[in-house]
């Protein structure tokens, strides 16, 4: 008998705790199976949904299903990093428009003010005061079917209202979309002359739009995002594809977008997701952000950093699977920068990068992470929510836009990116954003990216997971992404994905 008066407490325990453990691995091994077996489900669904759009090739790596949008040389792109600086250059190119302001959202509201300057106007006063002079129009997505989740129908019809009460602005619901899908692009295009493509959604709905590099925690949930500011041919793209769903969901005719001259020296290419028989001018559908991701994924030889919303594409993860497992060569990493809590799918993304980390198999080539608001230590850390759709390949390969890494934006979303073929401005981004998140300036981030991931990423990330873990206080933005683990929810990731695609 022990100090505590009962025989054997140890050994029972220690009985229990395996016990436990043989019954967690039992249940990991299960849930890795038939993970496992509906993510092959769910591939096969895809590959057949392909093949009979006749978009097979996206879904062979090797492949190249073609584009319906060329490479457009010779053109000038701003990448704006976070809503603050965004935001003040959509202001701007609205309220200088002198023909026409074309924008499509996932949703809008009337009273978002698009800086945080006190004599800003409010978004429909801004379009009000153009409209006097100019022809704008706002084509928003006409919200679910059922309300079960925000932007409600009433919410939506109510904004629309809000635009165009005393106002010459025509506000469109575009309805057209596969069941419990959405348009999810968010596009801008002034005058024919300049466009806006991105993640950031013009409203104040969940959370601050107009965050800024600092990510201050005593403001509302701050939302890190991009948004590409173009000039030059590819901004007929941009026009013509947002002609082509007014054409359909209002039912006017819009002149073809003339092609502006070159402004810059970037090759730029427009990539889209629209579902089959959604629209009559795609009844086959458009994959082409698909086709991007898998073809840049597939060839990286170096580096392959993204930032979004979610992981859950089994397509993608396969590819990264592949590329951990079989690195092209022992420098070659993956990062990724996802949210800490995302709106939803969260056990759905830790599941994917639970096939991500049994790839990696402790070789220490994947490192995922997020961020939180942190200004100083007198300060509790505040949320910072990852909406940011990024993905950097090589220092080559460039990709922003709406479009996540999820069944709903590569499949059934309307989406659009850009992809810009411009080594310098790829370079840039990347060292901007990871300037921002480990909170060094850029002449310290500049340099070999495995050794930047392993001697500043890896460890401020981990030392700031250990804090959290010990009840400390933490002292910087950057931490690991909690609660991943190699069989962490490993069924959900293609279960979800049979759940949404149809």
């Amino acid at each position: 008998m022990d100090s505590t008066g009962q025989a054997g407490s140890r050994p029972a325990t220690s009985a229990r705790v395996r016990q436990a453990l043989r019954g967690t691995a039992l249940l990991g091994a299960v849930d890795e199976r038939l993970g496992a077996g509906l993510d092959g489900l769910v591939r096969a669904h895809h590959r057949r949904r392909l093949s009979r759009l006749g978009w097979a090739p996206v879904s062979n790596p090797d492949g190249n299903a073609g584009f319906a949008h060329p490479v457009r040389e010779g053109n000038a792109v701003r990448v704006h990093i976070d809503g603050d600086d965004a935001l003040a250059a959509v202001a701007k190119a609205i309220a200088e428009a002198k023909s026409f302001v074309h924008i499509a959202g996932w949703f809008a509201s009337p009273g978002f003010r698009l800086t945080r300057d006190a004599d800003a106007p409010a978004l429909r006063d801004l379009l009000a005061e153009v409209a006097q002079r100019a022809q704008v129009r706002l084509l928003l997505w006409g919200g679910p079917p059922l309300p079960l989740f925000k932007p409600t129908r009433a919410m939506v019809a109510e904004a629309c209202a809000g635009f165009t009460e005393r106002s010459n602005v025509r506000c469109v619901l575009d309805r057209r979309e596969r069941t419990m899908h959405c348009h999810h692009e968010k596009l801008v295009i002034v005058d024919g002359e300049q466009a806006f493509v991105g993640g950031i959604d013009l409203t104040d709905l969940a959370g601050d739009r107009r965050d800024n590099p600092l990510h201050r925690p005593d403001r509302p949930l701050g939302w890190h995002d991009a948004a590409t500011q173009l000039r030059g041919p590819i901004v007929a793209d941009v026009a013509n594809h947002f002609a082509q769903r007014w054409r359909e969901a209002a039912g006017e005719e819009l002149a073809p977008a003339a092609v502006p001259p070159p402004a810059g020296q970037t090759a730029i290419q427009l990539a889209r997701t629209v579902p089959e028989r959604t629209y009559r001018f795609a009844p086959r559908g458009d994959f082409s952000i698909l086709d991007q991701y898998l073809n840049a994924l597939s060839n990286a030889e170096s580096l392959v950093y993204l930032e979004n919303q979610f992981l859950w594409s089994t397509e993608v993860v396969d590819v990264l699977a592949h590329k951990l497992s079989r690195p092209p060569r022992d420098d070659f990493r993956v990062l990724l920068m996802l949210p800490e809590r995302p709106n939803n799918g969260a056990d759905t993304s830790r599941g994917q990068l639970g096939r991500l980390l049994a790839a990696d198999d402790g070789h220490r080539r994947l490192l995922a992470t997020t961020v939180n608001a942190l200004a100083d230590r007198t300060v509790r850390p505040g949320r910072v929510y990852v909406h940011a759709k990024v993905g950097i390949v090589d220092d080559t390969w460039l990709t922003v836009g709406s479009a996540n890494l999820n069944e709903h934006s590569l499949f059934n979303d309307t989406e659009v990116n850009v992809v810009i073929h411009d080594p310098a401005i790829a370079r840039a981004t990347r060292l901007r954003l990871w300037s921002e998140h480990l909170q060094r300036p850029e002449d310290e981030v500049n340099g070999d990216p495995a050794r930047i991931i392993d001697e500043l990423w890896r460890p401020i990330a981990e030392e700031q997971e250990r804090r959290e873990r010990n009840g400390e206080p933490r002292t910087h933005r950057l931490t690991l992404l909690p609660n991943v683990s190699r069989h962490a929810e490993r069924l959900q990731g293609p279960l979800r994905g049979l759940l949404v695609d149809g």
